[in-house]
């Protein structure tokens, strides 16, 4: 039975002392396991935890599957760590907010403890762990290396219950066969995408002109023209698009988009707004706030971000009106941004998962008929709601981030993770969503990654994932670069993964063309084929 705290009345209780005011159903079947429980008074929710030992020894490789898009996610070795925010700087914190963009805003990572959510594995001997409740609430799995043991704990906090109430406080699967778990998802699209994008060159400079000049130049096998982030005066102002970079408004571009035969895509991030908008000063009363009143910050872009806080109807409303807006002038693919901070301000009485199940959810309703990409998301809530899911952090012009983000941040902009997380979290391509590995990039201007990164970010980008963008005009490749573009097309189109391992660097990956077996190795600290 599991060890479950709560509170009644503001007094501490936990089910190892007393059973009184809880009742525990578990029911296990096929390595599935189910733990209920119903309230016999009114009380919240603190934690729960459930112990498995297990033998972890020198050759064990450890998936830790990261809290968000963005977050670190592979394979780790018995000595290796993941990044964690134990050393930062508290200046740094306060300026910077590092810990709002994960997990470890609610939950301290221990620098000697691995730690995935939803599902992860463990090798030698191996076993898988995938939770069913991530609509409830997450599973941490907690790899206690120096304990010999698994820790699974549900993200319960918050969790109130009336008298006679039930809730599922796990409900997972442990054993051998992930395909058991992956196989009960399901996929809202098989359409893959080959698109452009603005972001990876252009960055928040951008007007009508160069957008125009972009899609001219488009050519090939693209089905998506998308406009990134700059169209807008300001995050969170998302109805006032900046006049002086788009004199004309956004309708005449989707037109030309839709007049090329492409569809038009849109960047938004709906649940949040910078320090500097208009929004933030006519609405303070919208944003999300802590227990002493005082703004929560979701990271430190633009002028800073502040969520919405999603138990004020009207900044709902607003959400709603923003997706509506965006949907009735013509775009057809969403690419929705930053989607973790719903959660930073939980809704009342409910979870952090239940919360972005209830965000996510406006999302599926509003553009009901139209394409969705969720970015910067908590993964597992993305499932059902997402055609299309970023699996890992935004790719870097260098090959990793700079130095000092190295040492801590979990959720840097790294070409480095990136590729990475596309590996290993390649299980769900084409189970819950259609993975976005980001872009791909092989020009040589405005970056620095060496000409073979920039091979390998492409070839690896096509062969793992079902969206291939760029921010590259190929249409301006030479022959050399052109060589590349369609060999990665031939992966894109044709080719089908069989299997992939770990050996120290070494990722060797197999897989099929045209019924022949091919075989790749990829050098994760170099990031070369």
């Amino acid at each position: 039975m599991p060890e479950i705290k709560y509170t009644v009345g503001g007094k501490l209780h936990t089910t190892n002392e007393s059973d009184s005011n809880i009742l525990i159903e578990e029911h296990s079947e096929n390595g599935r396991i189910t733990v209920v429980v119903t309230a016999k008074t009114e009380l919240e929710l603190l934690d729960a935890q459930i112990i498995k030992r297990w033998k972890l020894t020198k050759e064990s490789l450890i998936m830790a599957n990261g809290y968000q898009s963005w977050t670190q996610t592979r394979e780790f070795s018995a000595k290796e760590k993941l990044n964690n925010l134990n050393h930062r700087p508290k200046l740094a914190e306060r300026m910077f907010h590092f810990k709002n963009y994960g997990s470890q805003a609610f939950w301290p990572m221990p620098s000697d403890k691995l730690i995935g959510f939803d599902w992860s594995y463990v090798s030698d001997p191996y076993v898988f762990i995938g939770s069913y409740n991530y609509k409830n609430a997450y599973l941490l799995i907690i790899f206690e290396r120096k304990c010999d043991r698994i820790v699974l704990k549900s993200d319960i906090e918050g969790k109130t219950l009336t008298e006679g109430t039930s809730f599922t406080v796990f409900d997972y699967y442990y054993g051998p066969d992930k395909d058991l778990y992956f196989n009960h998802l399901t996929p809202l699209t098989d359409k893959k995408i080959i698109g452009y994008t603005s972001w990876y060159n252009h960055y928040q400079n951008i007007n009508s002109d160069l957008i125009l000049k972009a899609l001219e130049k488009t050519e090939g096998p693209y089905n998506l023209f998308q406009i990134d982030d700059g169209f807008e005066t300001f995050v969170g102002d998302w109805l006032d698009v900046d006049k002086n970079k788009f004199p004309n408004g956004l309708e005449p571009i989707i037109k030309k988009i839709h007049d090329k035969g492409l569809m038009a895509g849109i960047w938004l991030s709906p649940f949040i707004a910078e320090s500097k908008s208009r929004l933030v000063k006519e609405h303070p009363d919208w944003l999300a706030l802590d227990k002493n009143g005082k703004e929560i910050y979701g990271g430190c872009n633009w002028s800073g971000q502040i969520p919405l806080d999603l138990n004020k109807k009207e900044a709902v409303q607003y959400i709603r009106d923003v997706l509506r807006h965006y949907k009735e002038i013509g775009f057809d693919f969403f690419k929705l941004d930053f989607l973790y901070a719903t959660n930073l301000k939980r809704l009342n009485g409910k979870t952090r998962s239940e919360t972005a199940e209830f965000a996510y959810s406006i999302l599926r309703e509003e553009l009901e008929g139209k394409l969705i990409l969720g970015c910067g998301a908590t993964v597992s809530n993305g499932f059902g709601k997402f055609d299309y899911c970023r699996i890992g952090p935004d790719v870097s012009l260098i090959f990793d981030d700079v130095p000092y983000m190295r040492i801590f941040h979990p959720e840097r902009i790294s070409t480095k993770v990136t590729i990475l997380n596309t590996i290993f979290r390649s299980n769900l391509d084409g189970k819950a969503f259609l993975n976005d590995p980001d872009v791909f990039l092989l020009r040589d201007d405005n970056i620095k990654l060496s000409e073979e990164q920039r091979k390998s970010l492409t070839l690896i980008n096509a062969l793992f994932g079902s969206v291939l963008m760029t921010s590259d005009i190929t249409s301006e490749y030479d022959d050399k670069k052109k060589h590349i573009f369609e060999q990665a097309l031939d992966l894109f189109n044709n080719a089908k993964v069989t299997g992939f391992a770990r050996d120290g660097e070494q990722i060797t990956i197999n897989y099929e063309l045209r019924g022949e077996t091919k075989t790749l190795k990829y050098n994760m600290k170099k990031g070369t084929l």
